[in-house]
């Protein structure tokens, strides 16, 4: 019997999860959570006094403590619980840091129930279960060469960012708490990378690729 335990802020779908999977022969729903805390909570008391849950369902995109976080919490309290992603964003960079956090699928919110069967038995096997779509965009960005965006780190992006609103190095120092110094740093380390020459290329940059608005 496989014990699964479900997680999602919509009680609608939570329900139509349970109703589906409790009519799966070998599958049981132990339990469900609305947010990430209140699943951690939950998977607590379970591990204490309940019925432990073999994986959890879980929503990607939830108020508060999202699917990523909660993953990644999950993972390290309880390292032998599987997680599966279960959401309506299939996008590369979704996938890739579920798959970083400790997930070990990745399904779309309208995958069948017996596509969701297969996932759970396939990661309880050892496996990973990606829905075919989305593995499909996931090798297919693999083969890719990377865009100029993923030469820049998290940092660099973000001090993109702040220089396509128009701050200069010191305020954007102050926004980040670094020194001014290593605000310039930043900054021209993006140029370089993207081989711009002016603050004025690097603003255009950043607003046609979407990290400043």
């Amino acid at each position: 019997m496989i014990k699964v335990f479900v997680v999602d802020d919509h009680a609608v779908v939570r329900s139509g999860i349970k109703m589906f999977l409790d009519q799966l022969e070998g599958m049981t729903v132990v339990g469900e959570a609305s947010n990430g805390h209140s699943a951690i909570d939950e998977l607590r008391i379970l591990s204490r006094h309940g019925d432990f849950p073999d994986v959890v369902l879980m929503d990607l995109m939830m108020p508060g403590m999202g699917g990523l976080e909660t993953t990644d919490v999950v993972k390290r309290e309880f390292p032998d619980l599987h997680v599966v992603i279960l959401s309506t964003f299939d996008e590369t960079e979704h996938v890739r840091n579920a798959l970083e956090a400790g997930a070990s699928g990745f399904l779309r919110k309208d995958s069948g129930p017996d596509e969701i069967a297969m996932a759970l038995r396939s990661v309880l096997a050892g496996g990973l279960a990606l829905d075919p779509r989305v593995a499909r965009n996931l090798t297919q960005n693999l083969m890719a060469p990377p865009s100029d965006k993923e030469l820049l780190s998290p940092r660099e992006r973000e001090v993109l960012s702040l220089v396509g609103d128009g701050l200069s190095n010191r305020e954007i120092a102050d926004r980040l708490f670094i020194s001014e110094r290593t605000a310039r740093t930043h900054v021209s380390n993006v140029l370089s990378k993207l081989g711009l020459t002016s603050r004025t290329q690097a603003a255009l940059w950043a607003v046609r690729e979407g990290l400043t608005p």
